[in-house]
């Protein structure tokens, strides 16, 4: 069968709903990962932000790299037009399905808060065996010693600019903060550096997308000439900031840790709340989110239950994941191990942000670490989960349009880095 014929398949299979037959189009080494419950919930989102579906267009191949091809093609909704990007491989059988802003994106421009003369990057690797990672060093120009902070990227295979649309959140933050004399050393996790590897690992745990990479990050900077091995400060996003009290737990000598938008609800609840609240955003189409919000509790609940071992089935639990990697995250209490640091924690969240919430993760943040005054917490009322400022409620496809994290963060996150003594 042809990559264009697959691609036209698999596209009448999943706005026709049968996500029991779309899973058996895919490569073995992806189904690991894929469901019925998975594509069901990633249709639903997709419906329920653009409306019902209307028809495909024209579908166009390009080469995609080993042997595989990328099939893309246009989808129209009663809301707006995205783009299937339908990965084949060389054996006619799916590696990836995704939809796509039908725009081309807007190219990532600096922030006007960034002042490229202020410092300068460098490349680097950070580990040295097959899940070794590359990354990126942001630093001040000058002789220093310069505080710095390592910055851990949040949910998905997320590369170190945190690349969403024509956004790179992260590359704002570096950029604003090396302005501003702070060093910064981002990198791309290791699911998106190593994909194929990570899946095959079913023993893989949350603490593994971060573990090695940020501890080799803090080693890279104490020895870097030029950063304060003294000031050196953990940054975790989202996720990252779930995960971040446990990599600072095993990072002596690190000065501080910046929750930013950290996760402090377990993951498996926080999502059927954020599928919830982008249902509600149209209310003709929030019933048909119900089934996928019936099935993603019941994993939820599954994944609670002291009866979950090793080795309950992948399918049974949210997102499709292994019950290792649910395991491990459940039996982390985020706010309990934060509170157990005796470094300074600074916690900062978005008003507008409806994947961190004010009153769902902060609320639990604030109550944990209320006992200690070197705890900073700071709100910023007009910022969404990216720290993107608007007076509008946040949706998936303000992600879309190019954007920069708020200055106003920027500079507070700069100021109390440089601040530690």
């Amino acid at each position: 069968m042809s990559a264009t014929k697959q691609a036209v398949d698999a596209i009448e299979a999943i706005t026709a709903r049968r996500f029991d037959e779309l899973v058996g189009r895919f490569a073995p080494s992806v189904r690991t990962m894929i469901t019925p419950d998975v594509l069901r919930a990633g249709w639903t989102t997709a419906t329920v932000t653009l409306g019902a579906y209307v028809g495909a267009g024209e579908p166009v191949e390009e080469p995609a790299g080993a042997g595989m091809v990328l099939v893309k093609v246009p989808v129209t909704f009663t809301n707006g037009m995205v783009v299937a990007l339908v990965t084949v491989t060389g054996n006619g059988e799916l590696a990836g399905l995704q939809l796509a802003p039908a725009q081309p994106p807007q190219d990532w421009q600096p922030p006007s808060y960034a002042d490229t003369s202020a410092f300068v990057e460098h490349e680097l690797t950070l580990g040295s065996d097959a899940l070794a990672v590359p990354g990126t060093l942001t630093v001040p120009v000058g002789d220093g010693p310069w505080p710095a902070v390592v910055v851990l990227p949040g949910s998905g295979p997320t590369d170190r600019d945190s690349t969403i649309g024509p956004n790179k959140p992260l590359k704002d933050l570096a950029w604003g903060l090396a302005s501003r004399g702070v060093a910064v050393l981002r990198f791309d996790k290791v699911t998106h550096a190593h994909p194929a590897e990570v899946r095959a690992d079913r023993n893989f745990t949350v603490l593994d997308e971060y573990r090695a990479a940020a501890l080799a990050a803090v080693a890279e900077l104490v020895v870097t000439k030029g950063i304060d091995p003294d000031r050196i400060v953990l940054l975790g996003h989202s996720l990252g900031g779930t995960v971040a009290p446990r990599i600072a737990a095993q990072a002596p000598g690190l000065a501080g840790l910046v929750l930013f938008a950290a996760g402090a609800e377990p993951l498996y609840w926080a999502a059927i709340r954020q599928i919830r609240y982008i249902a509600e955003l149209d209310p003709a189409t929030s019933a048909g989110a119900d089934s996928v919000l019936a099935t993603m509790t019941e994993q939820a609940r599954r994944v609670d239950d002291p009866a979950l071992t090793a080795d309950t089935p992948a399918a049974l639990l949210p997102f499709g994941q292994p019950a290792p990697y649910w395991l491990d995250l459940r039996d982390h209490d985020p706010v309990r191990a934060a509170a157990a640091l005796r470094v300074p924690i600074l916690v900062v969240n978005g008003g507008r942000d409806y994947q961190v919430t004010i009153a769902d993760d902060l609320a639990r943040w604030r109550a944990g670490l209320a006992d200690r005054a070197d705890v900073t917490i700071r709100e910023y009322p007009a910022d969404n989960h990216l720290f993107f400022p608007s007076d509008e409620p946040s949706t998936p496809a303000e992600y879309q349009r190019l954007q920069h994290v708020d200055g106003a963060v920027v500079a507070d996150v700069a100021e109390w880095v440089s601040s530690l003594v």
